[in-house]
């Protein structure tokens, strides 16, 4: 079997899985019960100034007969106070001496309270801390959580305090609620963060109850934004871990966050840069013991491969992943309908015929049966007709050989400019 042993910034783990910061990692009881169930590392619940939660806390939006596509909570950091929270993690971590354990931390934005409760939490034994720079709701309020991680200059400054102290790797965990993402994971970077992690939820509400009014959830009535999270949230996180990946200026491993439900998620987010990934919904959902089937999928993922390691796949995607300047225009993909294969059912004519390009002909068959075909000198690529069949193999995206060189759109407008300077060089 292959080793799925990695390293995160100098963090060992005995799987690249690893529970989030949330409800899950709330208690001694409950992590050890994860690490015991297959996990390999936990992200304790955010510790901090012991706070009132309020009731009650979750929502979830389900699409389509899916349960909990998308996962909505306003639930802040840990209830419990620091000295509990501490012993816990100290007796779990004796138990599990193996097993990752990281402090998650959040406090007002001065030098002395961060250097306080690196102190008092390193002392315990952690293998790490992760600083909550993305909690939208609650403590963004007070000033911290993604008050601070919207602000470059203070993600920064924040992590050079612990840093300051610090004896332990540091992950600074990034809000997803901000223009460009890459921006503060720089900040982190230039302030000595060990690692980055992401995404902390996204701002969200989850519905409205149209007969009582009230959002979806309320408290008494009155309902305030929350956090966003869960299937529903992967590609917006996917899209941050690349962008980060791939960007020069941030050169520190990632632990990747944000719907990942399956082993097939967690490769996903491997190849595109992240050392390893922390789940909470999915968990949240099925119960700690799908770290099973997640750890025995990687395994026979890489088996299949030929592939020794986990760490050997990690950011194998991010050169595929580019600027839309970049991209070949003269690359040219058609459909190609099986009829043998095809139910009838139109989804794609109608797909195209309404809202595409109009390239699928309805006509009959040999036999004066219906059958539908793709004109394939007016088929774009666009993916809609192959998107919307409810049929797997009625529908091909088939690759046509280049009659053109590859061209990007960068390429041609350089050559444009080449060409116009040319142009004005003769006429001067």
């Amino acid at each position: 079997m292959a080793d799925l042993r990695i390293n995160l910034a100098g963090i060992q783990s005995p799987n690249p899985f690893w529970l989030a910061s949330a409800p899950p990692t709330n208690s001694g009881y409950q992590v050890q019960r994860a690490f015991k169930a297959g996990w390999g590392g936990a992200v304790w619940k955010t510790l901090g100034e012991p706070i009132l939660n309020v009731s009650s806390r979750f929502a979830a939006v389900s699409f389509n007969g899916q349960r909990v596509a998308g996962f909505n909570n306003i639930e802040l950091i840990t209830d419990r106070p620091l000295e509990v929270n501490l012993k816990e993690i100290a007796e779990t971590k004796k138990k599990f001496p193996n097993h990752t354990i990281i402090a998650s931390l959040m406090v007002e934005p001065k030098q002395e309270k961060w250097h306080e409760i690196v102190k008092k939490v390193e002392a315990i034994g952690v293998d790490g801390l992760e600083l909550n720079f993305g909690c939208p709701h609650g403590m963004a309020e007070r000033g911290m959580g993604s008050a601070s991680g919207q602000v470059p200059e203070l993600v920064e400054k924040q992590t050079y305090w612990v840093k300051e102290v610090a004896q332990t790797p540091v992950i600074v965990k990034l809000t997803p609620n901000i223009t460009d993402i890459t921006v503060t994971a720089e900040a982190a970077t230039r302030g000595g963060a060990d690692a980055i992690s992401m995404i902390n939820t996204i701002n969200s509400l989850a519905g409205v109850d149209i007969d009582t009014w009230n959002t979806i959830p309320h408290v008494a009535g009155k309902g305030a934004h929350g956090g966003y999270c869960g299937p529903a949230v992967k590609p917006i996180a996917l899209n941050m871990v690349g962008e980060c990946a791939r960007n020069p200026h941030i050169n520190v491993p990632i632990s990747g966050i944000g719907g990942i439900s399956n082993w097939r998620d967690t490769v996903e987010f491997l190849l595109m840069g992240a050392t390893g990934v922390q789940v909470c919904t999915a968990a949240m959902h099925h119960g700690f013991r799908i770290v099973e089937d997640m750890i025995e999928g990687l395994n026979n993922y890489l088996d299949d491969k030929g592939i020794a390691s986990v760490m050997d796949i990690v950011g194998k995607s991010v050169p595929k992943y580019s600027d839309w300047g970049n991209l070949d225009l003269n690359y040219k993909i058609v459909a190609r309908i099986n009829n043998d294969v095809c139910i009838n059912c139109n989804k794609c004519h109608i797909a195209c015929e309404d809202t595409s390009h109009q390239c699928i002909d309805r006509l009959k068959g040999a036999n004066g049966e219906s059958i539908l075909r793709v004109r394939e000198e007016d088929c774009v690529g666009c993916n809609l007709c192959s998107i919307v069949c409810p049929v797997d193999g009625a529908i091909d995206m088939v690759e046509l050989p280049n009659e053109l060189p590859p061209m990007t759109w960068n390429e041609r407008q350089a050559a444009l400019g080449a060409i116009a300077s040319n142009v004005d060089v003769i006429k001067r």
